[in-house]
């Protein structure tokens, strides 16, 4: 293998022989191969990749995609059935929280424990425990069983001890998820530094930001196959597609591509309830209300694309929403809200506070309503979800007609202008007052 080559995977395929009954090992084993007494489960299949020194590569894929298993089989606690592995230097790696440590030992007793098995001397651990002590930070907890630590502090110290003892190849398994957000920018500070000595990361999350944020190179798994490979980006948008059900794309998208002018959207005609159909569609969304009128239909569009799964931060969405009204209703409210993954409201309106008097005029029985939403998305990369919500107000009583919670999904792509929630466009000016 080339000194510049870390890790080299060439055809590599794992597959777990599953039994319905215990004894049915018995007769797999006594009948020498002659016939079958299980059913074969493919975890990978030719799984080929490369990964340099230096190099910073991200893993996206689903639950159960074969992500774990790959990463097992990459550290040695897991034989491949087909294909080689070949790594060039000392492994570091945060597969689960608490793996390598004893639940007994305190946290100072573990840390010589984990470090001696990643092959330092005792007076190379002397040397760096102040460090690893300093960047886990859980003050005298260290000096406490592991047992009485929380989740964060666990994964602050596992990753303490991998990050400082400067592995030639650090693997990291959605562990710092569990850290707090200053935690994690100190993690990832300390992944940049030791990507510059050499070490080289392989990154699995499932926070689409930090692969393109963070990573050189990326892959995406899929039912142990190997779909997509090359630039962050290009593989995260394909990861989304899956996620979302956007198995290829539409005629306007691809019209769009060519350079075509996209056409009008219309819903389709009977007023039928359409709005699952479409991409960027979430299913699970929460929905009530008691449907005397009914939010049937949606199109998203944004720099030319119809339904686009990910948009950049400051680009203008336009977001048309259609409304069946299935009896005369008075006054109708059409309301929007952007939410964060975690639920953090960060925009909200409706019709009555746009001044909106077109829809205020709108409620007969049988009528299809299209309301056009235009957006400034000047969001933080991340994942943002939609919900709509059609009401009525009596007074100071509302009544929910139709409301879709969290129904369609949008995700903003990742930036270096700002930070936070929201770009509030700011501009800072300097000037020399003394020399």
């Amino acid at each position: 293998m080339s000194s510049e080559i870390a890790i080299k995977v060439q055809n590599l395929s794992k597959c777990y022989e599953i039994y319905d009954k215990p004894r049915d090992r018995l007769l797999q084993m006594l009948s020498r191969g002659k016939k079958k007494y299980c059913r074969e489960f493919w975890a990978l299949r030719d799984v080929s990749f490369e990964i340099r020194k230096g190099e910073t590569v991200g893993i996206v894929g689903r639950n159960g995609s074969g992500k774990s298993t790959l990463l097992q089989i990459l550290c040695g606690t897991l034989n491949p059935t087909s294909g080689t592995v070949e790594t060039h230097g000392r492994i570091a790696a945060l597969l689960e929280l608490g793996s390598g440590f004893n639940p007994e030992f305190t946290g100072r007793e573990n840390v010589y424990l984990n470090a001696s098995i990643l092959g330092l001397s005792k007076e190379e651990i002397d040397e760096k425990y102040d460090a690893i002590i300093e960047f886990a930070d859980i003050g005298e907890f260290i000096n406490q069983p592991v047992k009485t630590y929380s989740s964060g502090m666990l994964v602050r110290l596992a990753f303490s001890v991998q990050a400082q003892v400067e592995p030639d190849i650090l693997i990291v398994d959605e562990a710092l998820a569990v850290g707090d957000a200053k935690f994690q920018a100190r993690c990832f500070d300390r992944l940049k530094k030791l990507k510059e000595n050499g070490t080289s990361i392989l990154l699995v999350t499932h926070s689409s930001e930090q692969i393109v944020t963070h990573c050189d190179h990326a892959f995406l798994l899929n039912d142990g196959l190997q779909l997509e490979e090359g630039e962050p980006r290009k593989v995260v948008n394909r990861y989304l597609d899956l996620l979302f059900g956007k198995t290829q794309k539409s005629a306007s998208v691809e019209s769009a591509e060519e350079g075509s002018e996209l056409t009008s959207y219309k819903t389709p005609e009977g007023g039928a309830d359409v709005f699952e159909t479409h991409p960027n569609y979430n299913p699970n969304e929460y929905r009530w209300g008691d449907r005397s009128a009914t939010i049937i239909d949606f199109h998203l569009s944004a720099a030319g694309l119809d339904y686009p799964i990910a948009v950049d931060t400051g680009a203008q969405v336009k977001l048309s929403v259609f409304v069946r009204f299935d009896t005369d209703l008075v006054c109708p409210i059409l309301g929007m809200t952007i939410k964060t993954k975690e639920g953090v409201t960060v925009y909200g309106v409706n019709t009555e506070s746009l001044d909106c008097l077109e829809f205020r005029t709108c409620g007969q029985k049988g009528e299809i309503v299209e309301a056009e939403v235009f957006i400034s998305c000047d969001l933080a990369p991340g994942d943002y979800f939609i919900s709509l919500g059609i009401s009525t107000k009596d007074g100071e009583e509302v009544t929910p007609r139709d409301r879709r919670y969290d129904s369609i999904h949008l995700q903003v792509r990742p930036t270096d202008k700002f930070f936070g929630l929201v770009n509030l466009d700011s501009s800072i000016r300097a000037k020399k007052v003394s020399n």
